[in-house]
């Protein structure tokens, strides 16, 4: 709505910056620069009564969405693009994306909308001028995919991937660069289509299986690039990676996720190490490796699902500081309230302290761990409102957390307790 408040209000006129005597205050003698409200249909010296009805028309589109009347809406909206044809103040662009808007919103709520109808404003839209032009057609082709028209969407893609038009194609390099990737991304889809339906065929057609592999290579052409434009791009990678899997190119697709995760021109992107992470552990990578991979993850999100795998394998590694990282890494996860009644967190913690309990040294690398959370750690897990909460929807839990009371709070005097579980025995 903020571009229905700019548009209502009266043009402003740009001209003159200057203050005159008259306009001064007795005070400080400059003019306020406070915020004046702006009456929606306020006549100015530079608003034609053309202007004067386009507003006011506005005004009634506004007040007809605001109230969900999108029938009166939509009627009122067929007016509106009158605008188009005011060639003042320099700003016809704006209203070029502001009936864009406006239309496909009421569209997208009227209980009577059409196919064709949207195909029709997309359409005039892309045709008004070339300043929106792609970003239309890339909203144009995603409503086709809404609709499965999957072609359809693709052939929008690939008539806006050739648009050129002088200068503004230059301008809008980078929205080039996107609608190339989703137009891959739409050979992406077609080819899971052809793949499904020759693995649910018993006769093998090698026209089919050529005719998938074009489709890999039209979309192969374009997702390659990808990592040469930094930027999250997860679910082109993934669908990259899946094709190349798919084909058995391990080389290209291992190269492709970890320039993805560990190039440092990307954003950091938690998402990029759990598909490293994931491709790894589908193809049987050493403990080691996928330990690499989740300890970045574990930098980067310290709550993440995939800590609790983490600690796992830290858990089960020969190395004696990988048992203290493991204790670490599951503190960490219990340090977020999303965790705090997980069963499975509290059981690695309890199995971590089992083993831990094993040297000599296990009391004092669990002060050590718990030495900045003493103070807030007990509010956090050990009340009794914890105790009632857990003994009821919980009891395994709590009985669990129970144990371990004495063990990480040794020197608070905590009101959790579970019946028949004396705090630090284990059961």
């Amino acid at each position: 709505m903020d571009d229905l408040e700019r548009e209502l209000g009266p043009p402003e006129d740009l001209e003159d910056d200057n203050y005159s005597s008259e306009d001064t205050s007795s005070k400080g003698g400059r003019k306020s620069k406070l915020p004046l409200v702006n009456h929606m249909c306020v006549e100015t010296q530079r608003e034609t009564g053309f202007h004067q009805s386009a507003r006011t028309c506005l005004e009634l589109i506004r007040e007809a969405m605001l109230h969900h009347r999108w029938q009166e809406a939509a009627e009122y909206m067929a007016c509106y693009p009158q605008m188009l044809e005011d060639l003042t103040n320099g700003i016809r662009h704006e209203y070029k994306e502001l009936i864009w808007r406006l239309s496909t919103e009421i569209l997208h709520h009227h209980p009577n909308s059409k196919l064709e109808d949207y195909n029709n404003i997309y359409e005039r839209m892309k045709h008004s001028g070339v300043k929106h032009y792609l970003m239309i057609s890339l909203e144009h082709s995603f409503h086709l995919l809404l609709h499965s028209h999957i072609e359809d969407a693709k052939r929008q893609l690939s008539a806006a991937e050739s648009w050129r038009y002088g200068k503004e194609s230059a301008a809008q390099y980078q929205k080039t660069k996107l609608i190339q990737a989703y137009r891959s991304l739409l050979d992406y889809i077609i080819w899971c289509d052809k793949k499904s339906t020759h693995s649910n065929s018993d006769y093998h057609n090698s026209g089919d299986n050529q005719e998938m592999h074009n489709y890999f290579r039209q979309a192969s052409v374009n997702l390659r690039e990808i990592l040469k434009n930094p930027g999250v791009w997860d679910p082109f990678i993934v669908s990259y990676v899946e094709m190349l899997e798919f084909y058995e190119d391990h080389t290209e697709a291992l190269k492709v996720l970890n320039d993805y995760a560990y190039d440092n021109s990307f954003p950091p992107n938690p998402n990029a190490h759990v598909y490293l992470y994931q491709y790894l552990k589908r193809h049987d990578t050493s403990e080691r490796k996928l330990m690499k991979v989740l300890k970045m993850l574990h930098v980067l999100v310290p709550s993440h699902e995939l800590m609790l795998e983490y600690s796992s394998l830290l858990l089960q590694s020969e190395r004696k500081g990988d048992l203290q990282k493991a204790l670490g890494v599951v503190l960490e996860m219990l340090d977020f309230a999303c965790w705090r009644s997980n069963l499975d967190v509290w059981m690695r913690l309890k199995a971590i302290i089992q083993k831990l309990q094993l040297q000599e040294d296990w009391k004092e690398v669990i002060l050590r761990e718990m030495a900045g959370r003493k103070d807030w750690w007990p509010a956090l897990h050990f009340t009794s409102f914890h105790a009632s909460k857990d003994s009821e929807e919980n009891p395994e839990l709590m009985k669990v957390k129970a144990s371990l009371t004495k063990i990480v709070c040794p020197d608070l005097n905590l009101k959790y307790t579970a019946a028949g579980v004396t705090s630090g025995e284990w059961t």
